[in-house]
Order: C-alpha cells, then sequence, then structure tokens
C-alpha cells in the first residue's frame, strides 16, 4: 500500500466553498516563492528531433536527495503558479526539484514539430529514465496536475512491473483521467467559462505553432478547420487527431486515457481529485481499477475545485494538495 500513515482533513476557505470560485481564484493570486532558489534549465531529449524544456533545481549533492518531477496541466507550463508552488514545498523539505514543459509548452515551440497532447507519457518515461541513467538520481517522484496527471498516471501504467526500482511514486492531483467524460463535460453549458479560456490558448498556440512549422501545418482546410473549433472536444477531433496519428478525437481519449492501464501500476500512487471538481466528473474515479488496485490510493474531498483546494489555513498548508503531495513523497522515500 502507499505509504499515507493519515490525510490531514481538507478544510476550505470559508469563502470558496462553491467550485467555480475555489477554481477561479487561484489565477488571480499573487504568490512569491522566497525559498525556491534558481533554476538550472536543461533539455531532456524525448524522441528523435523533439525535446522538453525543464527547469531544475539541484542540491548540492543530488545523489543524496529524492526527485521530484512535476507536470503541469492543459496550457500551463513549468512556471504555473501549482507548479512553483510544489517546487518550492519538495525544495524545502529536502527534493531536487525538476519543473518539465511539455512539448509547445512554455515558449518551447521551436524545440520539436510536433504537438502536445494527453497520451504522450513516453516522453515522460524518457526524462525518468535519463534522470536516473545520466544523473544517477537514487530516487525519483513523479506529479502531475490535470492533463499532466493523467500522463504521469499512464506513465507508471505503461510501466507495469518493469518500473526501475528508483521511480518511488506517483502523484496525480484531479486528473482528467477519462478524457471523454472531461471534454464532454467542459462543453456543458455551465463549464462555457473554462470551455472558452481553454480554447482561445489553444487556438492561440496552435496558430503560432504552424506559423514555426507551415509545411506540416498550414495544410488545404487547417486554418478553416481551426476557426470553426468552438471546444475542447472540437479541437481534438479537427487538430490533435489528425495530426497526432488517432482516427478522431474518440480514438484519441480511447487510446490516451490512464483509466484503462491503472490496474496495472505497481508503484505507490496517491490520487487526490475533489468530488466538485466543474469538469473532471468524480463519477471516472469509481472504476474498479482504483478500488482494486492495493498500490493506489485515492482521496477525494467533497470541495476543492479543480486543481485549487486553498484551505482555510495559512501558511504552507493553504495550498492543501501540494502540502499532501510533498508529504506523500516524503512518506515513500527512503532518504
Amino acid at each position: 500500500m502507499p505509504t499515507v500513515k493519515s490525510v490531514k482533513e481538507f478544510v476550505p476557505h470559508r469563502l470558496l466553498r462553491n467550485r467555480h470560485l475555489m477554481t477561479m481564484v487561484p489565477a488571480f493570486l499573487r504568490r512569491r516563492f522566497p525559498r525556491l532558489p534558481p533554476a538550472q534549465p536543461r533539455l531532456f531529449d524525448v524522441e528523435r528531433g523533439t525535446q522538453l524544456s525543464g527547469q531544475c533545481h539541484w542540491h548540492a549533492q543530488p545523489r543524496n536527495h529524492p526527485t521530484l518531477l512535476l507536470v503541469h496541466g492543459l496550457e500551463g507550463s513549468s512556471d504555473s503558479a501549482y507548479i512553483l508552488g510544489c517546487a518550492e514545498k519538495g525544495w524545502a523539505a529536502g527534493f531536487n526539484v525538476v519543473r518539465l514543459n511539455q512539448r509547445n509548452c512554455g515558449g518551447t515551440e521551436r524545440l520539436g514539430s510536433t504537438l502536445y497532447h494527453s497520451g504522450r507519457s513516453d516522453d515522460f518515461r524518457a526524462v525518468v529514465m535519463e534522470l536516473i541513467e545520466r544523473d544517477e538520481v537514487p530516487e525519483i517522484f513523479a506529479a502531475g496536475f490535470s492533463m499532466g496527471g493523467n500522463l504521469v498516471l499512464k506513465m507508471a501504467g505503461d510501466f507495469g512491473d518493469s518500473a526501475p526500482e528508483q521511480l518511488r511514486g506517483i502523484v496525480a492531483i484531479n486528473p482528467a483521467l477519462d478524457l471523454a467524460s472531461c471534454a464532454d463535460a467542459l462543453g456543458a453549458p455551465r463549464n462555457f467559462i473554462y470551455n472558452r479560456h481553454f480554447v482561445r490558448r489553444l487556438k492561440r498556440s496552435m496558430r503560432y505553432k504552424a506559423a514555426l512549422f507551415p509545411e506540416i501545418y498550414l495544410t488545404d482546410g487547417t486554418a478553416k478547420s481551426l476557426r470553426r473549433v468552438r471546444s475542447v472536444r472540437e479541437f481534438d477531433e479537427k487538430i490533435t487527431a489528425p495530426f497526432c496519428g488517432f482516427a478522431g478525437a474518440d480514438d484519441y481519449y480511447a487510446r490516451s486515457s490512464a483509466m484503462r492501464v491503472i490496474a496495472a501500476i505497481q508503484k505507490p500512487t496517491l490520487i487526490l481529485t475533489a468530488q466538485d471538481d466543474p469538469f473532471v466528473p468524480f463519477s471516472s474515479f469509481g472504476i474498479a481499477a482504483i478500488r482494486e488496485n492495493p498500490n493506489v490510493r485515492l482521496v477525494a474531498p467533497k470541495h476543492g475545485g479543480h486543481c485549487a483546494f486553498i484551505s482555510r489555513a495559512d501558511g504552507p498548508e493553504r495550498f492543501w494538495a501540494e502540502a499532501r503531495l510533498v508529504e506523500f513523497c516524503r512518506g515513500n522515500s527512503n532518504l
């Protein structure tokens, strides 16, 4: 079983019991991270002609410390506040920290011609293996938020019983492990503000990518298809699927959702989600693969919104999920 002696109860901030307020308020909070030292930039080769950009925070003797790999969500980056918050807490707890950008994120569009999507778990497998083989880190933990949560869970499931000994644990915060249900929830009228936010950013990123690689993306009909996109599902149907080798959005969702490989996870895994997440349906966590896998622990407070979990407490406990993430990794480290 994952080492979680007890998980501190989440008590939401008294003004943030509404799921939408809880989800949106973090975007407007100004956070500082004074305990996090400057990062060393690093490029990881994940595929021929494709690199991922990471921001690395190494302790003086990194091989004497566990390493925490952090993966952001859809249209986020290594500089997303929740990533920096986890990085600071992890560093203070004695971890080396690698804040990783997915393909095309964080200003890395020139590092490869391909697009990022929710099924590219092999990218993170390659990063994990490079850190183990090149840097000889003794322990590594992988943690992801939302889309990133799906990716680290899928990586762990794909590894199965062949996962390296140094991979000590996985943490997924509000993981979009059933991509189809998440896309459908985003398309619901009640969630128009999130849908519009993601669609605008996806389209903006795609236009920039097309300008960099016109021979790939400025094909007949592509620009017209992009203009017609009004939802995340439509973006995946018209852009993600055809350019990433899927038959359509449904095929992409079916092949890329972590829920199909969770039963194969052999490493201690913590899933934190909120029952009131507006667009990651709580019903998707009721699958038998989660209930019956002794390596997976699901913690699901009634409140928390999407990747927010702003608590009533002050200080390090204000951002409850970040604190629990680091606590779980420390509990499963032998260092």
